[in-house]
């Protein structure tokens, strides 16, 4: 298979295709690296930066940051255009985590819960969608997949269907990260 192969009038070429995926994962690691920081500096605020929420956290954001340099390096690499939108995703991603963090330690975690699944669903429609010509790409995108999956496993472990309104806010949080796709897929 071919990336955009049985596409139809009007669908993206193939070229287009991955600069897509690129784009927007690379503004999605932003955001959620932006998240754990802002879950991170709630925490220190509170008092709670070595509390077991706190480590987690700060083991999730390490892989993050991984995840962002690589789709850094790949849009430098492809010359992709980033999302014009990170700014706006470098305050949202900050308030989202730091408000999530002040609720409390379930809260942060029912916040990666919502961010991670929205993301595993995005993940695997980008690895069928990339074809054998990305391999390497499609490659990446099914291993941040699973290490976004461990992330939202830990965070349920960790007591996230514990918080108040839970469902709510994961709904709303998911609803969120679905529009922050569809935009910096474009934009």
């Amino acid at each position: 298979m071919i990336t955009g192969e049985g596409r139809n009038p009007g669908d993206p070429d193939p070229r287009r295709i991955t600069e897509r995926v690129i784009r927007v994962d690379q503004a999605g690691e932003f955001g959620a690296v932006r998240i754990y920081e802002g879950q991170l500096a709630a925490l220190r605020l509170k008092g709670r930066a070595n509390s077991e929420a706190g480590r987690k956290i700060a083991a999730m954001a390490h892989a993050e940051r991984e995840h962002r340099a690589t789709f850094d390096r790949l849009l430098v690499q492809r010359r992709v255009r980033p999302t014009a939108l990170s700014p706006l995703w470098h305050l949202a991603g900050f308030a989202l985590g730091a408000a999530t963090a002040l609720i409390s330690d379930e809260a942060a975690m029912a916040c990666t819960v919502a961010v991670e699944e929205t993301i595993d669903e995005h993940y695997a429609s980008q690895a069928t969608a990339l074809g054998d010509d990305e391999a390497e790409l499609r490659a990446t995108v099914e291993k941040f997949r699973a290490e976004e999956v461990e992330h939202r496993d830990t965070a349920l472990a960790s007591g996230a269907e514990e918080t108040l309104g839970y469902g709510p806010l994961t709904t709303a949080i998911k609803a969120g990260s679905r529009l922050a796709i569809w935009l910096s897929t474009r934009i």
